[in-house]
């Protein structure tokens, strides 16, 4: 390059050397500006290296809270509901504390004792520890609370014969069964004072109203005195009387109220008088039996609360010892017009079924039961003593018999088996007096039959022969219509005895003298009378034992019309 192309140059350079400047300041500046930008990188990578970690322990720290709250809300429920049931409301402590006992208790009690029963199965649970104390004390105040309340109901029982013992129990002492059962779970002394308590009351108020009702009737009984009679030595008509056979059944004749003792006029005969007396028993043992088996039977677990509608009573007797409700569902005084009770209604109106019970619940139950009733056992025991000494006649007798055996039937169907044995212990002490009496009928007749009774003969032997068949005629027609079961040995085994001495009586006197015709002749009109009596003495026609009697006679008759017909052709 020339001198002067070089200085053209340096001249270009010079005339620009301001902005090469002014450009190298620029520079200058921009690399010390990003000399500080490089700088201020690094110091944010650093800080966001620093906030990365701690984004990422916030995270850890989340997924933590997460899974507790998971697991708080799966214990959530179970805590809630333990809390609820071993905490006690202040509504339900201010119906323990506050307030006397009523109907709003039942509930009450039955929520109180879920929870007390919650709070001893938590004892490992310290809330539950802690409320411990609390709970027991209530659980205090409750069972001194109930025990005044059942005492105040049972004052009534014990403390006037007029109270209607059925209503009590129906529609008071069942209504608070469960309060009661209460007791029995979480306060056992308690419970075994109200039982005793209410074992106290009620066997004062039977065995009051009891004696009353059996002395009415030993005054009414003194009326009418039928003293026993041989076959051969009544002399009463010889007819049947159904009236007085219909007490052999539970569905009969109206019962003799206490009251009427009170009109001197009034009378009854020996087999109405107890059957009103067992009627009045059976009813009410049954009716006890049932609420002590319901009331008083143990409740080892808390039972589901399920409503219970009131019944009325069906007691018959009131403790004043007269019938308080001597009426059929309808109004009807007609005492025939009573419905049995099933094994599933039995004794109170049929306000509980029964369930099978432990041996021991069972021998429990009997021997509540039998603390209550064993006075009135006994005054029952001691009336029919008094009727079977001295002995009475066969036919009456027998219908007691029947209305025991009647009356065993009827407390089976209403479960009540200490009742159920007590009276067949009373039908098993009337027999051996029943087979007493038939063997003195029969020996009476044996003794006429073979001449060693005196004043016999000396009397008309046709109407005598006569009317100790016409009552034979109604010792047979009254036995079949007492007994429906053809295969009852004792019953036709001293019937046939009977017959067979009759047979030989009527033989024996028939038998003297020479005239053949005479003596077929009254022996055919005995036998007749016998047939007439058997044919025309019950509506039981179609009774086995009946046609056969009939039978028997039937042929004597026939035979002896064959010895008239003969000693008739052998005259001429």
């Amino acid at each position: 390059m020339s001198l002067t192309e070089q200085a053209q140059v340096g001249n270009f350079y010079r005339g620009r050397a301001k902005d090469y400047i002014e450009l190298h300041d620029q520079v200058q500046t921009s690399v010390s500006l990003l000399d500080n930008l490089e700088s201020f990188l690094s110091t944010f990578q650093k800080d966001l290296a620093a906030v990365a970690g701690q984004i990422s322990e916030l995270q850890d720290r989340s997924k933590d809270i997460d899974n507790r709250l998971k697991s708080r809300k799966k214990i959530e429920r179970p805590l809630s509901s333990l809390l609820s049931e071993i905490t006690i409301p202040p509504s339900l402590a201010s119906t323990i504390l506050d307030t006397n006992v009523g109907e709003p208790w039942i509930d009450a009690i039955m929520d109180f004792e879920r929870r007390l029963n919650t709070s001893k199965a938590r004892s490992r649970v310290k809330a539950a520890r802690d409320l411990g104390e609390v709970i027991e004390g209530l659980r205090i105040v409750a069972a001194t609370k109930l025990r005044v309340f059942f005492l105040a109901l049972f004052q009534p029982i014990r403390g006037s014969v007029t109270t209607n013992m059925q209503v009590i129990q129906t529609s008071v002492l069942l209504k608070y069964g469960p309060l009661f059962a209460f007791l029995q779970r979480q306060a056992p002394p308690v419970a075994t004072e109200l039982q005793r308590a209410y074992v106290g009351a009620a066997r004062l108020y039977y065995e009051t109203g009891f004696r009353r009702y059996a002395r009415s009737l030993g005054v009414i009984k003194a009326r009418t005195v039928e003293k026993f009679e041989s076959l051969v030595n009544i002399h009463s008509e010889a007819s049947i009387n159904l009236e007085r056979l219909q007490h052999a059944k539970i569905n009969g004749p109206g019962a003799t109220l206490a009251y009427m003792a009170d009109d001197k006029a009034h009378k009854d005969h020996v087999e109405a008088l107890l059957r009103s007396l067992l009627l009045v028993f059976m009813d009410n043992a049954t009716a006890e039996y049932t609420f002590v088996s319901t009331f008083f039977t143990s409740q080892t677990a808390l039972p589901p609360a399920e409503p219970q509608a009131p019944v009325p009573p069906s007691a018959v007797l009131s403790p004043d010892g007269t019938f308080s409700e001597l009426r059929s569902p309808s109004g009807s005084d007609d005492f025939g017009a009573r419905q049995p009770l099933s094994s599933t209604t039995p004794g109170l109106g049929g306000f509980v079924s029964f369930v099978a019970k432990s041996k021991e619940e069972q021998a429990t139950i009997d021997a509540i039961w039998k603390q209550v009733m064993d006075p009135v056992m006994e005054y029952c025991t001691a009336f029919v003593r008094s009727m079977l000494d001295p002995i009475p006649q066969a036919i009456p007798l027998l219908t007691m018999i029947r209305l025991a055996e009647d009356i065993v039937a009827e407390i089976q169907k209403r479960h009540c088996p200490p009742a159920e044995t007590y009276v067949f212990g009373l039908s098993l002490q009337m027999w051996p007096v029943f087979q007493k009496g038939m063997t003195e009928h029969i020996d009476g007749v044996k003794k006429l039959a073979e001449g060693t009774s005196s004043g016999y003969f000396g009397r008309s032997s046709t109407t005598t022969d006569a009317m100790i068949c016409g009552q034979y005629v109604v010792f047979f027609n009254s036995f079949v219509f007492l007994t429906d079961s053809e295969a009852d040995n004792m019953i036709f085994s001293n019937l046939l005895r009977l017959r067979q001495e009759v047979a030989k009586l009527i033989i024996r006197h028939t038998g003297q003298g020479n005239d053949t015709l005479a003596k077929a002749k009254e022996q055919s009109k005995i036998y007749g009378i016998l047939l007439q009596g058997l044919s025309k003495g019950t509506q039981h026609t179609a009774h086995l034992k009946l046609q056969q009697e009939i039978a028997h006679w039937a042929y004597l008759e026939e035979e002896t019309k064959r010895k008239i017909v003969s000693a008739g052709q052998s005259r001429r």
